[in-house]
């Protein structure tokens, strides 16, 4: 395994676990999660400084984390309502 892909895997499963956290909360706001990740594929596309493969490898995770967790909500919501 490369260390791209290292570091893909961590940066995935660690926001995952942080989105799933921040669901648990009284507070929570699905609206600031799909905000987010707005904002994080903005960045992801804004590499025209060269930020790095391992660097693009840990913004790709977090975009995918966001991506199946707010695909996992809506599911979640049709299935129970």
């Amino acid at each position: 395994m490369s260390i791209e892909e290292e570091i893909f895997d961590e940066a995935y499963e660690l926001t995952l676990k942080h989105l799933h956290a921040r669901a648990e909360l009284e507070d929570f706001d699905i609206s600031l999660v799909e905000g987010e990740l707005v904002h994080l594929q903005r960045y992801e596309g804004q590499d025209w400084s060269g930020r790095g493969e391992i660097k693009n490898s840990e913004i790709s995770a977090q975009v995918t984390a966001y991506q199946v967790f707010l695909y996992r909500w809506k599911q979640k919501i049709d299935q129970s309502g």
